[in-house]
């Protein structure tokens, strides 16, 4: 329950402090003193959006915060799973600066405004009397027949499920409209990977026959050269290889005078031999390199496939080459593998199409058996409120198990008539403002008795009604109070004497700027009210001997 709101520069209000009580609270005030207004600050804290030219000081922030108490309401859970720190009594904060930007507060948690709005809902339903339009909703009609259900986890079970099944049709339409344009571009992907496999490239193959194809090109300079090489090292008078073996000799003969030149022969003799090697390989070159036209042809040819197989994919390399033939096989094996896959996923689909019948299914049966006792209950309490002559038939109109919603498969419709006999039809099209209240009333105390839902809010939700008939309101909303906390915003002195406590909302015009005020009454405060509310602003002895009668009964 709301145990304390607390209001700081927000429109008429420069600052304000309100701690309610349990059962039923009644606001009254003149109109213009600022009711709505104290509402409209509550909803903040509940997540609404704002703006700050609602400010009373626009160079101060609006700060907002309301108490609630909210042990044994079943909320663990939820301050569990949003990493909030549950207290029992727990505190909404709203922080809103003249620039228009704000903050939200869970127990002094940093929270967005989403998640604010979420929590709201579990702790206070407002009311207000322009909602009862929303009678003819059919989600609101739904949600009153689900509310009294009470199958809200088979109902987010199906939900679940719900929202997964229309996620895997959208795969499987992107997946079929995937496969039908790659099948229609599956011969030019073929064209081109038997093209690059059939050229049977080689990673580092380009590299390899280019300098292949310069040798081929220079061969007779390079024969030349080897040629010429040999020569010197070998053939010619001064040869390198004919001075090494003089070399030797006269080395030879002059071991036997010192030992150090046996060390000399031996290196000599080494590098003797080693060029001896050399010849010998540079002969071998030699006698490889020949110039070979038909070799250099089929290079020349290669180069150009490969040349060509770029410049078409707009790359530079073989190894890019390699990377865009087994894209196209990748590409290739889905193409092939696509009708697989989508025969998977329509199988997959009819699997969750089945389970979702089923459970819808469930709900509707649910839903039915229950409309009996919603009828009963509301027409009830309708009678309470001197409605006794009203018709009320909810209709459920089930859809074909293919057609199924987020809600099921039925189409809740509610129809009405104030009297009996006459033809039943949506509430907006036989009943007046005050029956519309009435009705809204009624359902909202069936609500409250099936839900855990720690406060309602009535924001003249009486109007159209007066006399007795506003007595009885009065008493439903008394009875309905013993369930929950009941914040009524009334101009009716028979709901207003109805209350446990009684706030006076009024206007204080003694600053500079007028700001609204409110205070709770004591006992004899309430009298004058009461009575100021049966017969004007200066009632006589009449009005309120009346209104201590109305708060004594």
């Amino acid at each position: 329950m709301l145990s304390r709101l607390t209001i700081n520069n927000y429109a008429l209000i420069d600052n304000l402090d309100i701690a309610f009580d349990a059962g039923l609270n009644i606001i009254t005030g003149e109109t213009g003193a600022g009711k709505s207004i104290i509402l409209g600050a509550l909803s903040l804290i509940l997540g609404q959006r704002t703006e700050s030219k609602y400010f009373f000081n626009q160079q101060k922030k609006c700060v907002i915060e309301g108490l609630f108490r909210i042990d044994g309401f079943h909320l663990k859970k939820y301050f569990e799973e949003n990493d909030l720190d549950y207290e029992a009594e727990t505190v909404l904060r709203r922080e809103i600066n003249a620039d228009g930007k704000s903050r939200a507060f869970v127990n002094d948690t940093p929270v967005n405004l989403a998640s604010l709005k979420q929590l709201g809902e579990k702790l206070i339903d407002i009311h207000s009397q322009h909602a009862t339009a929303e009678i003819n909703d059919p989600n609101f009609q739904l949600l009153v027949v689900d509310s009294i259900t009470n199958h809200s986890e088979l109902l987010d079970q199906y939900r679940n499920a719900f929202f997964t099944y229309k996620k895997s049709a959208t795969q499987l339409q992107q997946l079929i409209a995937e496969n039908e344009k790659a099948k229609s571009e599956e011969d030019y992907l073929q064209f081109q990977f038997d093209e690059l496999e059939k050229a049977g490239l080689i990673e580092n193959e380009q590299e390899q026959l280019e300098q292949e194809l310069y040798a081929l090109n220079n061969a007779e300079e390079i024969k030349r050269n080897l040629l010429n090489t040999t020569y010197l090292l070998q053939e010619s008078e001064t040869a390198a290889l004919n001075q090494f073996k003089e070399s030797l000799q006269s080395l030879n003969s002059l071991e036997k005078f010192n030992p150090k030149v046996g060390e000399l022969v031996q290196r000599l003799t080494s590098i003797n031999i080693e060029l001896k090697d050399i010849v010998a390989e540079i002969e071998d070159l030699e006698q490889a390199t020949q110039v070979d036209e038909a070799r250099t042809e089929q290079i020349s040819d290669r180069l150009a496939l490969i040349f060509t197989l770029q410049k078409k994919h707009r790359v530079s390399s073989n190894g890019e080459l390699l990377k865009i033939q087994e894209d196209l096989s990748d590409r290739l094996n889905k193409i092939q593998s696509g009708d697989d896959s989508i025969e998977n996923l329509q199988k997959q689909l009819e699997k969750q199409k089945t389970e979702l019948q089923n459970m819808a299914l469930q709900l509707s049966k649910n839903r039915q058996k229950a409309i009996p006792e919603i009828e009963k209950q509301i027409l009830k309490t309708l009678a309470d409120v001197d409605m006794g002559q009203a018709v009320l038939k909810i209709e459920n109109n089930i859809v074909v198990k293919e057609a199924f919603d987020k809600n099921g498969i039925d189409h809740i419709r509610f129809l009405f008539s104030a009297n009996k006999g006459h033809k039943m039809a949506e509430m907006s099209k036989v009943a007046s403002g005050g029956e519309l209240s009435r009705v809204m009333l009624s359902i909202k105390s069936l609500i409250s008795r099936y839900t855990a839902l720690p406060t309602i809010i009535f924001d003249e939700i009486d109007t159209g009604v007066s006399g007795e008939v506003a007595n009885k309101v009065g008493l439903v909303m008394e009875q309905l109070s013993q369930h929950l906390q009941v914040v009524t915003i009334t101009h009716l002195p028979q709901i207003a004497s109805k209350g446990h406590s009684h706030y006076l909302v009024y206007k204080n015009d003694t600053g500079k700027v007028p700001s609204t005020k409110i205070k709770k009454l004591t006992n004899e405060e309430r009298v004058l009210e009461v009575a100021k509310m049966l017969s004007g602003s200066k009632p006589g002895e009449s009005a309120l001997q009346n209104a201590r009668e109305l708060l004594n009964s």
